[in-house]
């Protein structure tokens, strides 16, 4: 899911969004609660007619800036007290409250709030006081959805890189039965083998007919890998921050197009690449032009965002054709390959976690194709 926090996507409009191929877009519950604010929302019809989109939309329930707003907020068993970083001005999160905000904003996917914690915290204690206090609010989050018909609420599993209470966690969420699961509190620093065991815990437990939700990934890798793993919906901002640092994604790593190299490459952003910017030649648009631009135009941002956002999506639709033809093993061992192009820098990390699974990309293939 692209992240659009403020209701829109940095540099796409509504239509380029739509042109990526994208239909589920993640909105901030925190952010828009404080601007536009609940009133003007609901004057409106929701965040789909407030930004122009006809497709559908996921909120985070504000739990993830107790993390990022860290200075900001105070956590009680009531809720959480941020500071609102436009005036200072104290506001109140509950779980009722966070509920309350997605039901106005009128999101298809609405997540309970969670207590977060980074997970390389060395705070055991608080650790499970944040895992018993989210499965807690999740209780208080089904109560107060009001409108459960149209928005499918789902419940995050959260204990720190703690397996055990991960396991305990997804025991007691399980229970609840909601319409999805998400597993929280990652991507915070925690090494990439802690982040393998977590996912491969959880997932293990949970119901094979229901979305399994890791939120904050991002990296091509980590999404590939995580699916091998078992999980199926993902989040990240780093395609589009990224873009602004003049950084093109593509299936043979990361090109960082201000560099003096590319000033007088003009071929496209990535050769077969699908997105607007890459599909039509003769209009400009190289990498030449976006290195001589990244610097100073937000042109090249906007250029490399619609690009990004594409790769991004497209690697999420080719998993999943390569999952229904039966062929995904293969596709994972062409996309190591086409990334790495050498066995031997391919990420151990990456290596032994779908070798759990039952697929060894070291393994002797003459041809790699999808």
């Amino acid at each position: 899911m692209p992240v659009a926090t403020q209701a829109s996507l940095k540099g796409l409009t509504p239509e380029q969004l739509e042109e990526s191929g994208c239909r589920l877009c993640l909105n901030n519950t925190y952010h828009l609660g404080l601007k536009p604010g609940q009133d003007v929302l609901s004057s409106v019809g929701g965040a789909h007619e407030f930004q122009g989109w006809s497709h559908n939309i996921l909120t985070d329930s504000g739990g993830f800036q107790m993390v990022s707003l860290l200075k900001l907020a105070n956590v009680t068993e009531q809720g959480v007290v941020f500071l609102s970083p436009h005036d200072g001005s104290p506001m109140l999160l509950t779980p009722e409250h966070s509920i309350s905000l997605q039901n106005t904003i009128g999101s298809d996917i609405i997540m309970q709030l969670d207590d977060v914690l980074v997970t390389t915290s060395p705070d055991n204690v608080r650790m499970r006081q944040a895992m018993e206090r989210s499965v807690r609010w999740l209780d208080r989050c089904i109560a107060a959805h009001k409108n459960p018909r149209m928005q499918s609420l789902f419940c995050i599993i959260q204990g720190g890189l703690d397996l055990e209470l991960r396991r305990e966690c997804c025991r007691q969420m399980m229970e609840r039965d909601t319409p999805g699961i998400a597993i929280g509190g990652l991507s915070g620093g925690e090494a990439k083998v802690d982040y393998c065991k977590v996912i491969e815990t959880c997932t293990e437990m949970l119901p094979d007919l229901k979305p399994r939700y890791v939120m904050g990934i991002g990296y091509p890798e980590d999404l590939v890998v995580s699916v091998a793993l078992g999980a199926d919906m993902f989040d990240c901002v780093w395609p589009t921050r990224t873009a602004r640092f003049g950084n093109a994604v593509t299936r043979h790593g990361v090109l960082n197009l201000r560099n003096s190299r590319f000033a007088n490459d003009f071929k496209p952003i990535e050769e077969g690449c699908g997105c607007l910017c890459c599909r039509h030649q003769g209009l400009g648009i190289t990498r030449a032009f976006i290195s001589h631009n990244a610097a100073k135009e937000t042109v090249a941002a906007h250029l490399l965002t619609i690009h990004n956002i594409w790769y991004q999506l497209n690697l999420m639709r080719e998993v999943r054709l390569s999952i229904i033809e039966d062929r995904f093993p293969t596709f994972l061992r062409q996309f190591f390959f086409d990334r790495y192009n050498d066995k031997s820098k391919y990420p151990g990390w990456a290596v032994d976690a779908l070798r759990r699974v039952g697929v060894d990309l070291l393994c002797d293939e003459s041809q790699h194709s999808r």
